[in-house]
């Protein structure tokens, strides 16, 4: 017998005898996995899923009467039958129809659609269309329409430079027409020319 034909003959009960000793091996390392593990959630957050309904990513879309579109997400919201809807990672963008966009985010955020109002609370950003970014800790804006105030201090940011007051108002003053904002009480501007020359 020449040694081609010894090797394949050798490999014909090598082989299976090879995958035998594999299977086995799975097998013996299936039973030392633990069949009972525990659901990867912390005791707090089942009693918070338990409390009220629940929703994983909501979107709602709509549009004004004026005919402003307005999209809104978030990354969690809860609704219980004596509390608003409580949302995290709210974010919120409109899109006016006379052309300007406005993008809205905070931590958290309620939405009370009994009284047509939103409340955006942590961290809120407000970002325009031509760059100004206006930051402060609370918003409180309409849900039918693009009227939202500000009733703390906020700091703006744009071409000019930068902004500080102690309140702000986001408002249209004609159906239809552009979105104004309005900032007052202790309004104070640092103008920065070069921003405007780059």
């Amino acid at each position: 017998m020449d040694p081609y034909s010894r090797m394949v003959n050798y490999l014909k009960v090598l082989l299976p005898l090879a995958a035998l000793g594999l299977l086995s091996t799975l097998f013996l390392i299936s039973r030392n996995a633990d069949t009972e593990a525990v659901i990867p959630f912390a005791d707090r957050e089942i009693e918070e899923r338990m409390q009220g309904q629940q929703v994983t990513g909501p979107f709602f879309s709509g549009s004004t009467s004026d005919g402003d579109e307005i999209w809104v997400t978030a990354t969690v919201a809860r609704a219980s039958s004596d509390t608003p809807v409580i949302a995290s990672d709210l974010e919120a963008e409109i899109r006016m129809v006379a052309g300007g966009r406005l993008t809205l985010r905070s931590d958290r955020g309620t939405l009370h659609p009994d009284q047509d109002l939103a409340r955006f609370v942590g961290n809120v950003e407000i970002t325009s269309a031509d760059g100004l970014v206006i930051e402060t800790e609370a918003l409180k804006t309409q849900l039918s329409a693009v009227q939202a105030e500000s009733p703390g201090a906020v700091t703006a940011t744009g071409d000019l430079g930068k902004l500080t007051a102690g309140h702000m108002e986001i408002t249209s003053q004609t159906v239809g027409g552009p979105v104004h904002l309005l900032f007052t009480n202790r309004v104070k501007l640092v103008y920065d020319p070069q921003k405007l020359d780059r």
